[in-house]
C-alpha cells in the first residue's frame, strides 16, 4: 500500500483509494472540534489547499490536548484517507497518532480573521503563512520559472549582469552608491561605485556574441517614492535581440507575456481562483481576454490626440494638461488600455527627450524607437526599443549627456561589428501585481524595500 508524505502528492495522485496511508508534516491552519469529534485544517507548505483532518476520543488519546492546539502549531500525522466526494474536498484523512512538533502560543498575530494588507506588512516573516500570501508567493515563484522556460526554450543565453557597477544606465542619477569607508568612499574600487539600476548594458556586450540573451535579477532605484507601484529593489527581466529591429522586439514582448500568463493560468489554477474571488473579480476574465487579443499599436502622437478628445468629451484627468512632449502618467496609461483599447497595447515612438540616450533616433529627428506596452489594470508593464547602433549619432548623444568616457566601453560594441539590435525590460513584481490583482508593490515582494521601511 502507497504512503502519501506530501499534501501535493496527494491531490496529484490520479486514483485515490479508501485506506491509504498518510504521514505528513505541517501546520494547523484552524481547529474545531464538537467534544467527541475535532478537524483540523492542515498544510503542509506543498499546495495552496488545505487537507482536513480528522481525529476523534477512541483514535487519540490525548483527544482533549489536541483540541486545544493553536492556529500556526507544527505537527507530525499519520492517518488514513477516505474518500468524501460529496464534499468540497475529494477525500479527508483519519487521524491515527499526532505529534506536537512545535507549538503555537496565544500571541500568534495570525488568527482565524481577514487581516489588512498593512498590518501584514510590518510581520512580513509570517505573512506568508496567510492565504493570500501564499498564493502570491507561490505565482511568484512559478512565474519565475515561467520566464526562465520561455527564454530558454526560445534558445536564449541566460546572463547574470552585475549588481555593483560604475554606471547608471538610464542616466536618471537615482542610484544607491557604494561605500565600504566614509572618509575615502571611492576607495575600494578606484571610482565611484553603485548598486545597478538595470542590467541591460552589460547584456547588450553578450548579444553582440550569443545573439539573444537575457538578464533576470534585482535591480535598485534610490528614488524617494511613495507610490504602489515603486519599490527600492525590484527585480527585472531584460533580453537583448541582435539583428532585431522594434517590431521584433514588440512581437517577443507579446510572445513573451502570452506564455506567461498561460502557464500561470494552467499551473496556479488554485490561486487564480483565491485572487479572482477575493482580490481582483475580473481578474480571470482578463487574463484569458489577453491571451486570446493581438495586442494593438498606437504611435504616441496618436496617444495624445486620443487624450486629448477623451478631456473634450468630459474624462476627467488628474494631470489635465495633455501635450505632446509630456510623459504619461499612470491615468493616462490606463485610460488607453482600459477604455480605449480594452485590452493591452503598445505606444510607440516616443519623443526622445523623454525616453533614454540608448534608444534609436527615428528618421524625424524628434522621436526615438521606443515602445511601452500598456495594460489594463496597471498601465505600462514593459519598456522597449531598438537600440541606437550607429556609433555617430549616440557618441554624440553620450557626449552631450556627459557620460561617453565612462561608457566608452558600450560605444565599442559599436565600433566592433555592431549591428541593429533591441530589448525590453519587464518588471517582475509589476507582472505579479498584473497576474494576481493585487495593488501594492509591497504586497507581491517577500521583504519589500521602500522609502522610509527597513525592518528586515
Amino acid at each position: 500500500m502507497n504512503t502519501v508524505r506530501e499534501i501535493y502528492e496527494a491531490f496529484a495522485e490520479e486514483e485515490l483509494f479508501e485506506g491509504q496511508n498518510v504521514n505528513l508534516a505541517g501546520w494547523v491552519k484552524t481547529n474545531r472540534d464538537n467534544g467527541s469529534i475535532g478537524f483540523i485544517e492542515f498544510n503542509d507548505g506543498t499546495k495552496y489547499t488545505n487537507l482536513q483532518l480528522v481525529y476523534d476520543k477512541v483514535n487519540i488519546e490525548n483527544f482533549d490536548k489536541v483540541t486545544h492546539y493553536n492556529t500556526g502549531t507544527a505537527l507530525i500525522i499519520e492517518g488514513y484517507v477516505v474518500l468524501t466526494p460529496d464534499n468540497k474536498q475529494p477525500f479527508e484523512v483519519h487521524l491515527e497518532t499526532i505529534e506536537l512538533v512545535g507549538s503555537a502560543d496565544e500571541s500568534y498575530p495570525l488568527q482565524k480573521k481577514r487581516h489588512g494588507f498593512e498590518f501584514l506588512r510590518e510581520i512580513s516573516h509570517l505573512r506568508p503563512r496567510t492565504n493570500t500570501f501564499s498564493a502570491v508567493y507561490r505565482v511568484r515563484s512559478e512565474l519565475s520559472f515561467a520566464v526562465h522556460k520561455f527564454f530558454h526554450d526560445n534558445n536564449f543565453i541566460y546572463v547574470h549582469t552585475p549588481i555593483i557597477t560604475g554606471n547608471d544606465a538610464e542616466g536618471a542619477g537615482s542610484v544607491f552608491k557604494v561605500i565600504t569607508d566614509d572618509k575615502n568612499p571611492d576607495d575600494f574600487f578606484g571610482t565611484p561605485a553603485s548598486l545597478t539600476v538595470s542590467g541591460q548594458l552589460h547584456v547588450e556586450a553578450f548579444a553582440m556574441a550569443f545573439r539573444d540573451v537575457y538578464t533576470f535579477g534585482p535591480t535598485f532605484r534610490a528614488e524617494k517614492s511613495y507610490t504602489a507601484r515603486h519599490a527600492a529593489e525590484f527585480w527585472m527581466i531584460e533580453p537583448e535581440l541582435a539583428f532585431a529591429d522594434l517590431n521584433d522586439d514588440m512581437e517577443c514582448i507579446e510572445e513573451c507575456v502570452k506564455y506567461c500568463v498561460n502557464h500561470i493560468l494552467e499551473n496556479c489554477s488554485d490561486e487564480i481562483q483565491f485572487f479572482n474571488k477575493f482580490i481582483d473579480k475580473g481578474l480571470n476574465d482578463r487574463l484569458v481576454t489577453l491571451l486570446a487579443k493581438d495586442f494593438a499599436k498606437i504611435s504616441y502622437t496618436e496617444a495624445i490626440e486620443i487624450l486629448k478628445k477623451a478631456l473634450k468629451d468630459g474624462v476627467t484627468f488628474e494631470n489635465s494638461k495633455i501635450e505632446w512632449g509630456m510623459d504619461l502618467q499612470t491615468e493616462h496609461e490606463r485610460y488607453l488600455a482600459e477604455k480605449h483599447v480594452n485590452g493591452p497595447v503598445f505606444i510607440t515612438d516616443y519623443p526622445k527627450e523623454i525616453k533614454a540616450f540608448y534608444m534609436r533616433l527615428n528618421d524625424d529627428g524628434k522621436t526615438v524607437a521606443a515602445c511601452d506596452l500598456l495594460v489594463p489594470g496597471v498601465g505600462e508593464l514593459v519598456g522597449g526599443s531598438q537600440r541606437e547602433e550607429r556609433l555617430d549619432i549616440l557618441e554624440a548623444k553620450m557626449k552631450e549627456m556627459g557620460n561617453a568616457e565612462e561608457l566608452d566601453w558600450y560605444l565599442d560594441l559599436r565600433r566592433y561589428g555592431g549591428c541593429k539590435h533591441s530589448g525590453f525590460g519587464i518588471g517582475f513584481d509589476r507582472l505579479i501585481m498584473y497576474v494576481t490583482g493585487m495593488q501594492n508593490i509591497r504586497d507581491v515582494q517577500p521583504y519589500a524595500r521602500t522609502t522610509g521601511s527597513l525592518k528586515y
